[in-house]
């Protein structure tokens, strides 16, 4: 499955699809649009709003209004970044879009970025706009934020056995063949453990994953949705993948030596 999709790059994706989950974003949604706009006139934009009370899902029906190019998905209340991404997939994936690209609406991921991201798309099925990878900065992130995403990537990356640095990194391409390559509806994520997921269920399929380095800015309007309770949920998901992943390994030999034991990453 894994070679079928690759074979399938090679150019950069026809009809692309930006999806931009929203809660409480009315002060950053125009802003985020038209930066995306501007920055690839070819894509479309799908606003993927969980009623939020602040009226965001209002400005995104005025912008998908004036403009053809941006379409708003309205959900019925706030049911996490996981769940409105794989709507804003399946969405996708009815209208035949070619590729899906994961953007954050408060202006943390700069759309400028987009065009690189793209075009190393051209020969990968997932592109990750990376955090921690050669070139990449952070901008205006306090110190136990910066420690607690690096210090959560390596642990997924050693726990998992991933070669990925930035596998919570949340500025992704995917190919529509490498999304119709991965079992989507054994997601269970929400949060910041969604992006590690699929990390690991596009390592585990064999799929081709690249990692460009991009300028990640800390947000300047709105509350952040980060908490401790989902920092939890995703560390206590990384290990359970984990030992998951050695068990079945054990099963099947993969990663046996002479003596039974089992060889960790």
């Amino acid at each position: 499955m894994a070679e079928a999709v690759r074979r399938g790059a090679g150019g950069r994706p026809g009809r692309v699809l930006v999806v931009i989950p929203t809660y409480d974003e009315a002060d950053n949604v125009a802003a985020i649009v038209a930066r995306v706009l501007r920055a690839d006139p070819a894509v479309h934009v799908l606003v993927a709003d969980d009623n939020s009370p602040d009226g965001t899902g209002v400005v995104a029906d005025g912008l998908a209004a004036a403009d053809g190019r941006v379409h708003v998905l309205h959900r019925p209340g706030k049911e996490g970044l996981g769940a409105a991404y794989l709507a804003g997939f399946a969405w996708a994936r009815r209208r035949g879009y070619d590729a899906v690209v994961e953007m954050d609406a408060d202006g943390s991921h700069a759309p400028e970025d987009l065009p690189r991201l793209l075009a190393a798309a051209r020969d990968a099925d997932v592109v990750i706009g990376s955090r921690w990878t050669a070139g990449a900065r952070v901008v205006n992130w306090p110190v136990r934020r910066l420690l607690l995403s690096r210090c959560g990537n390596l642990y997924a990356r050693w726990a998992l056995g991933m070669p990925v640095s930035d596998a919570t990194g949340g500025y992704r391409v995917y190919r529509g063949a490498a999304l119709a390559a991965l079992d989507l509806g054994s997601v269970c994520s929400q949060g910041y453990s969604f992006q590690v997921e699929l990390s690991r269920l596009a390592h585990r399929a064999g799929l081709r994953i690249v990692e460009v380095p991009i300028t990640f800015a800390e947000r300047e309007r709105g509350a952040s949705k980060m908490s401790p309770r989902i920092v939890v949920e995703a560390l206590w998901r990384i290990t359970g993948w984990a030992v998951q992943d050695r068990r079945t390994a054990w099963r099947r030999g993969l990663h046996g030596t002479p003596d039974g034991q089992v060889r960790w990453p």
